[in-house]
């Protein structure tokens, strides 16, 4: 089991930075992939970015790259979402998910290769 638990939500102004924090617990941490999803208002779940415990590789979603960054802290077993220049297109409930690895790694974009999920945290860009 792993047990995840987000925090960092909040409200703020477009043009803004919020840090999403994702603090892990349970089984073998490096053996996961750790995901990062948001679900819009009205919309379906969709795919932010993904980091591996094991070297820090990330990547990322289109509408976020150059904007969002995804870090690890494994001393911490924590997983962070720097967002900067936010936009209200960006309001959402933000999740941080694991994964096992050894899937494909187009398969990390698909919030069904996800084994465990947080509660979500509200991210609420104003304009």
């Amino acid at each position: 089991q792993v047990q995840l638990v987000e925090s960092g939500g909040g409200l703020v102004q477009a043009g803004g930075s919020l840090r999403l924090s994702c603090a892990a617990s349970g089984r073998t941490l490096s053996r996961y992939v750790m995901g990062w999803f948001r679900q819009p208002p009205g919309k379906a779940r969709e795919f932010v970015g993904r980091i591996t415990w094991s070297g820090g590789s990330t990547y990322y979603a289109d509408s976020v790259k150059g904007r969002f960054t995804i870090s690890s802290d494994n001393a911490k077993n924590t997983v962070y979402l720097q967002m900067n220049s936010l936009k209200p297109e960006d309001t959402a409930v933000y999740y941080c998910a694991a994964a096992k690895m050894g899937h494909s790694s187009g398969s990390y974009s698909l919030s069904g290769t996800y084994d465990y999920w947080g509660q979500g945290t509200q991210v609420t860009v104003s304009s």
